[in-house]
């Protein structure tokens, strides 16, 4: 409306926008790097840190450490989240992205269990689940940081831009073992190319901390602490008066990272161990749907500034249900063609919540408790759902030998979600809770 409070400490300019968006892109970028290369080289790390013997089962094992680190993920939000609601997002955000980067580099020094046996997986574990606990404050963190620098009328196209540091980190990820495999013998890829890409993490980490660290917090925060609004007990309220929001997000989140973590994380050993390809085909294929969604992602995202998001978070949850278990019998028939199509439908579809939730999730709470709520939700819902998908997935595949399980999987987590998608409300062109609107400063809006 043209009566809007235009706030002075909520006008910002776009400059100020871009390198608040390009800080925390960077960190989800980190955060997803890491989690792909362990996706992309769980061959190798099954070979290095189990027995030899059953290859499945290892690599079964292997998933399994995966979803180890979503244990701890909710204990992470519910002890960072809260935190960044009372002394800042900047300063966690600034943690997380440390110890994230700094866990991976260190999976990438650790002994095989030829070298020390058992303690190979165990110290996998701990190392899995620092940088579990870490990734708890992260996205909901970056994704409120990016929501409350956003100006209303363009927080979709902003917040888009997480989603393709999301991307963006699984496509160096895959790029980055591609060229490994290409470039080096089986034997040295097997006994050291995979730990690469792990220390690679460390100076990324070092990277966008620098970044965030030139900025000030956002906007509705310092608002909040000058009006001294900050809440003594962010967990306590958002448990006692806010459970409900907490509960949709749950809802949202859990077809959304069914199918990240299916399309996303589990493709590549998909393509491989059940569908018999290559290393390389099989991340060349990853990549091609990945470049696709990087090149969607932005315009989705302003897409839903205009039509909304909910519109486009419905079209997704149907289109899932619909078309899930016909693009996986479509990649189970083995062809080129088959292949190709059931990617680009699994792709496509999973753009339209890339390209939105990272705006609807944060617009669900109030700025006292956004950080909070948001990462509880969203880390709970993850955890149960996400982080298990690749364990899931595969031991379904191989405990019924049925290739298109994974479609099957998705359309149920879809229906489930269903409910929470009909309920969300509308927050394209709204300003946040709690606060005014949010407006670029006028000398960058006529620039």
């Amino acid at each position: 409306m043209a009566t809007q409070d235009k706030n002075p400490s909520h006008e910002v300019d776009e400059r100020t926008v871009r390198k608040a968006v390009g800080a925390a892109a960077m960190g989800n970028l980190v955060e997803w790097f890491d989690y792909g290369i362990y996706s992309y080289v769980a061959i190798y790390i099954a070979s290095s840190f189990f027995p030899g013997g059953d290859t499945g089962g290892n690599v079964a094992l292997t998933f399994a450490l995966f979803a180890v680190a979503y244990l701890v993920r909710p204990l992470g939000g519910t002890i960072l989240g809260p935190l960044g609601d009372r002394i800042g997002r900047k300063r966690v955000l600034a943690l997380t992205i440390v110890v994230m980067s700094g866990a991976s580099f260190v999976i990438g020094l650790l002994p095989t269990f030829g070298a020390v046996g058992w303690l190979a997986p165990i110290l996998l574990v701990v190392a899995r689940l620092v940088q579990g606990f870490a990734t708890g404050g992260e996205y909901g963190g970056a994704a409120a940081f990016i929501a409350e620098y956003a100006p209303d009328k363009k927080r979709g196209f902003y917040c888009s831009f997480l989603e393709f540091g999301t991307t963006g980190g699984f496509v160096l990820a895959a790029g980055m073992v591609m060229l490994l495999e290409v470039g080096l013998s089986p034997d040295a890829m097997a006994a050291w190319g995979w730990r690469i890409p792990f220390l690679i993490a460390g100076p990324l980490g070092l990277i966008g901390l620098y970044l965030r660290s030139k900025l000030e917090d956002t906007p509705a925060f310092l608002e909040l602490e000058e009006k001294q609004q900050v809440s003594e007990s962010p967990l306590r309220d958002t448990l006692v008066h806010h459970w409900q929001p907490v509960l949709v997000c749950m809802g949202l989140v859990l077809f959304y990272n069914v199918a990240v973590y299916t399309i996303l994380f589990y493709m590549p050993t998909y393509l491989q161990t059940t569908l018999g390809l290559e290393s390389t085909p099989a991340l060349l294929y990853i990549l091609g749907m990945m470049l696709m969604i990087m090149f969607v992602i932005i315009p989705v995202g302003a897409l839903s500034d205009r039509v909304g998001r909910k519109p486009l978070i419905v079209t997704a949850c149907v289109g899932f249900i619909v078309l899930g278990y016909p693009a996986f019998v479509l990649l189970a028939l083995g062809t080129v063609l088959g292949t190709v199509a059931g990617l680009a439908i699994l792709g496509l579809l999973l753009v339209l919540l890339l390209g939105t939730m990272s705006a609807t999730l944060p617009a669900l709470f109030s700025t006292d408790v956004r950080y909070g709520g948001f990462s509880i939700g969203y880390n709970l819902s993850t955890s149960i759902f996400g982080g298990t998908a690749p364990f899931v997935l595969e031991t379904l595949v191989l405990s019924t030998g049925n290739n298109a399980m994974p479609g099957f999987y998705i359309v149920v987590a879809s229906i489930i979600s269903l409910a929470a998608v009909i309920a969300v409300t509308e927050s394209a062109r709204k300003p946040l809770p709690g606060t005014s609107a949010s407006l670029l400063a006028p000398r960058a809006a006529t620039a």
